[in-house]
């Protein structure tokens, strides 16, 4: 399956990503993370993303095209794979269709998370990570056993920059202009399926599977 998870920052797509990429033995290829990854690691292209993630405007095209290319080069995506936050505009949708076409591949589906921007900004403030080993934990529906620090090695939990209500709000209103666009992209040609954000975890990856599925 080659499949596409589209939603505003917060709707959950990464936790499901990832639960189905192990059930279906394909990888997850989550920009955010890779991105983070670069971030942390000091690369030139996680120097030049930085400023715009800290800000919450979307990182350039062209760091995110770079990126995808080399990980659906890599052998195990091969039997295909669960984009999850790319592709973000119409020219990434572009550049996902010319990387698809030069590997003679198709989208069979894309899934869009439906989730309120109330619920999407209780979600996103309440979150913290760990700068350490990347975990993640959230306030109110999974704190750490100890406030602020993580379970996994210790380390004092923060909150990033890009899940501060102000950046949440700009992050959200970026969505809103330059990713909306896709669903109708999608829709006209029958790939899109909808499922509901908010909810049981177990509800709603039972969701998805019909909607891959069906």
């Amino acid at each position: 399956m080659r499949l596409v998870f589209l939603g505003p920052p917060g709707a959950g797509k990464g936790t499901q990503a990832r639960e189905l990429a192990r059930e279906l033995n394909v990888p997850q290829v989550a920009t955010g993370d890779m991105l983070r990854e670069a971030v942390a690691n000091g690369t030139p292209l996680g120097r030049e993303a930085k400023a715009y993630m800290d800000r919450g405007a979307l990182v350039p095209d062209d760091v995110i095209v770079r990126l995808i290319a080399e990980r659906l080069a890599q052998p195990d995506a091969k039997r295909g794979f669960i984009l999850d936050g790319f592709p973000r505009t119409i020219p990434q949708a572009d550049a996902l269709e010319r990387l698809l076409g030069d590997l003679g591949v198709s989208l069979d589906r894309v899934v869009y998370f439906d989730v309120s921007d109330a619920e999407l900004v209780r979600r996103l403030t309440g979150r913290r990570s760990c700068p350490k080993c990347q975990s993640t934990f959230h306030v109110t529906s999974n704190p750490p056993k100890h406030e602020n620090v993580c379970d996994r090695c210790g380390s004092t939990l923060v909150q990033r920059e890009d899940d501060r209500e102000a950046t949440v709000r700009k992050r959200l209103q970026v969505y809103a202009e330059q990713t909306s666009p896709l669903l109708d992209r999608y829709k006209k040609r029958g790939v899109l399926r909808t499922v509901a954000g908010e909810g049981k975890i177990e509800t709603i990856h039972g969701d998805i599977k019909k909607a891959v599925n069906g």
